[in-house]
């Protein structure tokens, strides 16, 4: 399973499916029935926030998830060493230097927010995504 799927998971839970990074989710779009094209509105919708921040209260360290990739990785109990991180960036597709970790870790914060929020992550306002 990719990264960004096991935060998919870790959040929505394991019958997650995240459009892949990339966009649309591919061959999908064929099934019979009329089914909702790849990147529709998803039909749940999950209040990230409470999951995260239960999550961080059953940590031992103060976490902060709204603003950074690594805390809200080691929240989920994701690996969040800089080996996976640059793994979420490829897989997100990251075209930056991924050795400038500081501004790898702001633009995968700022893209993992904004996926959660198209898979149907309803996020708190102050996150801007």
């Amino acid at each position: 399973m990719s990264i960004f799927g096991k935060i998919m998971s870790a959040i929505f839970g394991s019958s997650a499916s995240a459009t892949p990074p990339g966009g649309a989710a591919g061959g999908a779009a064929t099934s019979a029935g009329g089914a909702a094209a790849p990147g529709s509105a998803p039909a749940q919708t999950v209040d990230v926030a409470p999951i995260l921040d239960k999550a961080v209260a059953a940590k031992k360290e103060k976490l902060e998830w709204r603003t950074s990739i690594v805390d809200l990785m080691k929240a989920l109990d994701i690996d969040s060493s800089l080996g996976a991180r640059k793994e979420l960036a490829k897989e997100l597709g990251y075209t930056g230097d991924t050795n400038d970790s500081a501004t790898m870790n702001i633009w995968l914060h700022k893209q993992v927010m904004a996926k959660l929020a198209a898979n149907g992550g309803k996020l708190p306002p102050e996150i801007k995504h």
